[in-house]
């Protein structure tokens, strides 16, 4: 759906990368203070992330199993660069509520190589298991988590400028 999307839309693959590059640390940095917000809208996003990647494309695969390759994304590979951009939002989310990026990452990246695993086993979806997949999707998280851990920093700077004078933030 998103590939679709996209190939119709080509310059959204420059785009999308550059809003979630401007927006997404602005967008933790507000949220900063909201851990709860942030964690509730990270598990939303794992509905159209279940929608995306597991619901069935209306044909059967019939082969049990999965490609293995491992290429990175080239920003000219559409599906590629979408399977990153699905995982952006959700770990940037997760960063914010938890404040645990390595635990953020290892969640996003299990996450992923477990919808690869059901896409695998699961033949009546339709779906193809492959392992540049969960690098995309491994990718995007990394790329999220970064963004998260830049709009946490932001907001610990912000909070310290609006100390009183003589006070440090913190303390």
């Amino acid at each position: 759906m998103i590939t679709n999307w996209l190939l119709d839309h080509p310059w959204a693959t420059t785009a999308g990368p550059l809003v979630l590059l401007v927006a997404g640390p602005l967008l933790a940095a507000g949220l900063a203070g909201r851990p709860r917000v942030a964690g509730w809208l990270a598990a939303a996003w794992l509905v159209p992330l279940a929608a995306l990647t597991l619901s069935p494309t209306g044909r059967v695969t019939g082969t049990v199993g999965c490609t293995v390759q491992w290429s990175l994304p080239s920003w000219g590979a559409v599906e590629l660069v979408a399977n990153v951009l699905l995982f952006v939002p959700p770990a940037l989310l997760a960063t914010v509520a938890t404040r645990r990026p390595w635990a953020v990452l290892l969640a996003a990246s299990g996450l992923s190589a477990g919808v690869e695993a059901v896409q695998a086993v699961a033949t009546g979806l339709g779906r193809a298991c492959d392992t540049t997949d969960w690098t995309s999707n491994t990718l995007g998280a990394a790329a999220g988590v970064a963004l998260g851990v830049l709009g946490l920093w932001l907001a610990r700077l912000s909070r310290a400028g609006r100390a009183p004078r003589g006070v440090r933030a913190g303390r």
